[in-house]
């Protein structure tokens, strides 16, 4: 079966096309090319401010956790669910220099009968204790409640979502103006930040739901016909071979293979403080590599050729991907980060103080790229699988 017919089958979609249609002639606040929107000082009516609003969720990666945490009982996934969710938020506002002082609320809507108090409480803790975290690491998050809501009629399990404001300086912001002659510092997702208690497999929270059908066993559609859309076909339904349960070892670990898909999704929030405190102007742009994988920069920039040829290992989780699913890789490098989520476009004689600074957190960076100037936008990736191009 085609990629494409199988994604649609699931009724996903890397580019998100129907998405973008819908939104096009909206307002795109005050600078289209912002990594998220930004709108005038509402709260406050200064000219010299702007607010930032953005609303996200953990996709269906919930319903990999529920999987994992009825197969196991292990309730430390719920904390991985409700990180994604907040750092698909997060680290989209640090991109444009929101890096402090962040106001947070929860809406989670559960299937009452199938998802108990116990998950809820896993959840809303963690969030305390992810705010916590970053409080000691100088960023400043502050938790406004939010709302549960037993909605089993129309959510089968659980779905997980945060929105976030803040408010800040328009002198302080990054608005991309990603130019000719810029390089690309990549900042890994995989390894173990000193901020993070064991290894990540770099996933963020994209591409769960084809990563979960084409590597997980068919036996679980029977077991537990909740956690998909019943509306699907069985030829796409977890058509992969491994148990949950299943390990593999990465750095001397025995990882579950389970638990290595539904590794958090890394925020890079301690890192760009620092990013923001040590180059105040130097930077043209800040990319987090999310839908769209490593093609999600083109819809920031114009008139440049991204150019992406000396990128970092793949790690194991995209390489145990694409082999249960035979994912073409073009289809791989739209889709998944490929092994780093965060990009830094800026002139070379800064690149190194980018790559120290992700290193003093014990997250690899190096060059994987360069700008060219071109009639149009596009991204080249240059893989040990191919050359692959990307104008849209």
């Amino acid at each position: 079966m085609a990629e494409s017919s199988k994604y649609e089958l699931r009724g996903v979609s890397a580019t998100k096309s129907e998405v973008h249609a819908a939104i096009e002639g909206l307002d795109q606040g005050l600078y289209p090319k912002a990594f998220c929107k930004i709108l005038p000082d509402f709260a406050a009516g200064d000219p010299d401010y702007c607010n930032l609003m953005h609303a996200d969720t953990a996709g269906t990666k919930p319903s990999l956790a529920y999987l994992y945490w009825k197969e196991t009982g292990d309730l430390s996934v719920w904390e991985g669910i409700a990180q994604d969710a907040l750092v698909m938020n997060l680290d989209d506002m640090a991109c444009v220099g929101c890096v402090d002082d962040i106001i947070i609320s929860s809406t989670i809507g559960r299937n009452k009968g199938l998802v108990p108090g116990e998950v809820i409480k896993t959840i809303i803790q963690y969030t305390q204790r992810f705010a916590d975290e970053m409080a000691s690491l100088g960023v400043k998050l502050h938790l406004a409640g939010g709302e549960t809501a037993d909605v089993g009629d129309i959510v089968r399990t659980i779905d997980v979502g945060y929105t976030a404001f803040g408010r800040m300086a328009r002198k302080d912001l990054l608005v991309n103006k990603v130019q000719a002659g810029d390089v690309i510092v990549g900042l890994a997702s995989y390894g173990q930040a000193t901020y993070e208690t064991s290894y990540n497999g770099g996933m963020g929270s994209n591409g769960l739901t084809s990563a979960r059908h084409d590597v997980f066993d068919h036996s679980y559609a029977g077991t537990y016909p909740e956690s998909f859309d019943p509306s699907l076909p069985e030829e796409v339904v977890y058509v992969g071979g491994k148990k949950l349960t299943e390990t593999i070892t990465i750095d001397g670990q025995e990882i579950p293979i389970g638990k290595l898909v539904l590794s958090p999704t890394r925020t890079y929030l301690p890192v760009i403080k620092q990013l923001f405190d040590q180059l105040p102007g130097k930077m043209n742009g800040m990319i987090h590599c999310t839908g769209g994988g490593q093609t999600k920069v083109i819809k920031f920039v114009d008139k440049v050729k991204i150019i992406k040829d000396n990128f970092l290992p793949i790690p194991p989780l995209f390489q145990l991907i694409q082999s249960a699913s035979g994912t073409g890789w073009k289809e791989m490098y739209q889709v998944f980060n490929m092994g780093h989520r965060l990009e830094v476009y800026l002139p070379q004689e800064h690149a190194q103080t980018v790559i120290d600074i992700a290193e003093s957190f014990g997250i690899a960076a190096q060059i994987i790229g360069r700008v060219e100037a071109a009639e149009e936008a596009s991204v080249e990736v240059h893989s040990p699988y191919g050359k692959f191009i990307y104008t849209e």
